[in-house]
């Protein structure tokens, strides 16, 4: 397995590591914490790590989790011709046959680059660049993600606050609407028995003969 602080302290932990006593799986190689002085940092692409101000135009949006790397590289200032050697490159190390020696793979690949006339120093910055702009790319849309998740959470709680509000409104509405109602009949009730001593008879011509009544619904 490489050695992670020396990985680290090269390209400030862009690199991740596959270390195969895990089952391949991947990490990003971080500032050591082994209590050696060092300051603990956050993760790479993890809230909180510092910006790389690296694109000279916006970068695109990912919908859906797809990248556009073309894109991604092109707002980060890399050129066709510096993606195209980390490419070729790549191509040539992965037609290489399964299970030849890694001292062997150097030894065709350099000797191939070298027929070419391809600088390695040149395919090392450019790969260094590419690898830099993803970093980028991924601190960015972390930033960007907590901003939208905190005022997420802020519009929730606010919503969540006024729904409690008009919660309470209405119950207050209902409870006073339900005394109006008991108020109201109790003094029906009194008017009624005014009423009644007249007889009902009398009471039911009134109502239909005076233009300030309206007769009740049966």
């Amino acid at each position: 397995m490489p050695d992670k602080k020396r990985w680290s302290s090269t390209v400030a932990g862009w690199f991740i590591v596959h270390d195969p006593a895990s089952g391949g799986s991947a990490e990003n190689v971080g500032h050591d914490r082994s209590g050696d002085g060092a300051d603990a940092q956050s993760a790479p692409g993890s809230t909180g790590s510092p910006e790389l101000k690296v694109f000279s135009s916006a970068p695109p949006d990912a919908p859906g989790g797809n990248v556009d790397f073309e894109k991604v590289f092109d707002a980060a200032g890399i050129g066709t011709e510096e993606r195209e050697r980390v490419t070729r490159t790549q191509q040539l190390l992965e037609s290489l046959p399964p299970g030849t020696d890694d001292t062997v793979k150097k030894q065709i690949v350099m000797a191939s680059l070298k027929a070419f006339g391809v600088p390695i120093e040149k395919i090392i910055e450019s790969g260094a660049q590419e690898i830099q702009a993803l970093e980028a790319y991924i601190r960015a849309g972390a930033s960007d993600t907590e901003k939208v998740a905190a005022d997420g959470s802020e519009r929730i709680k606010h919503y969540e606050e006024e729904i409690v509000k008009l919660r309470t409104v209405m119950q207050q509405r209902v409870a006073d609407q339900n005394a109006v109602i008991q108020s109201c009949n109790g003094r029906k009730l009194d008017v009624q028995k005014v009423l009644e001593f007249f007889g009902q008879e009398a009471v039911a011509r009134v109502v239909r003969e005076s233009p300030k009544l309206h007769e009740p619904s049966s």
